[in-house]
This record gives structure tokens, sequence and C-alpha cells, in this order.
């Protein structure tokens, strides 16, 4: 199916898309912070800026979106029809740089969870992803 945006149009789209305060980061940080967990946000000294870092417990959450970190056997990460080249090298460099920020901290001794953007889809799928997360910090 061809785009319904210009490509001006969708330029403007895709740039206007947040990094950081995301739906998923909020969900999670809320619930982090009502079972009395202390956090810090995007963390600059330590390698790729980990979204939620419990210092206490030396561990980094990661919070990924499906479709930006190419998210396996997820129907959230389907890759769009036009400018296949750009989207297949974008997504390949960011699974890259994904590996290696895991391998960093991983050497400097932090635990690293990855939180997909489908693990926080609908109420079920929360409240199952918050337990094991909470299972793994307690």
């Amino acid at each position: 199916m061809a785009d319904v945006f210009t490509k001006m149009k969708r330029s403007q789209i895709m740039a206007s898309i947040s990094s950081k305060e995301t739906k998923p980061e909020i969900l999670v940080k809320g619930f982090l912070f009502k079972q009395g967990f202390r956090f810090r946000k995007n963390v600059k000294t330590l390698p790729g800026k980990p979204d939620i870092v419990l210092a206490k417990y030396k561990t980094a959450i990661l919070i990924h979106g499906c479709f930006w970190h190419g998210h396996i056997n997820c129907s959230k990460a389907t890759m769009p029809a036009s400018n296949k080249e750009f989207w297949n090298a974008k997504i390949h460099n960011n699974i890259k740089r994904d590996k290696k920020v895991k391998l960093l901290l991983r050497k400097l001794k932090w635990k690293v969870i990855t939180i997909w953007e489908c693990e926080l889809k609908n109420k079920n799928t929360f409240e199952r992803t918050m337990k094991k997360l909470a299972r793994v910090l307690n």
C-alpha cells in the first residue's frame, strides 16, 4: 500500500516521534514507583543511556519499541512497504547498537532487563511483565 502522506509530511511525522518519556516508559516507571523502587532516567554515564536505572540493584532497564528495535515475531515490528532499504538498515543498526549496549553494561557487572512495547499492550500482558520484573528485582 502506498503512503497516504507526501515524503515531506511523512518526514515531519517521523521526526516528531520522541525517544524519551514514551507511554511504555511512563507505565513501567509508574509501576516501579508504586512498588517503592527508586530509579534514575536516561543515565548518561552508563553505555546507551538506559531508560531506567536502579542503582541500588545495579540494574538497567531498556524499554524497546517493537518497530524501532526489530522485535522478532511481533506484529508491531512489520517493515514499511516503502523505502525498504532505509528501514532495513535503520532497524539493523538499532539491533546492533542494542547488543553492544547490553554487552557493555554486562561487562560493567550491571543486570540488564529488556521490556518490549508489546509486553505492555494490555492489562494482562502488562501485569504479567510487571510481576516478572518485580520478581527479578526482589
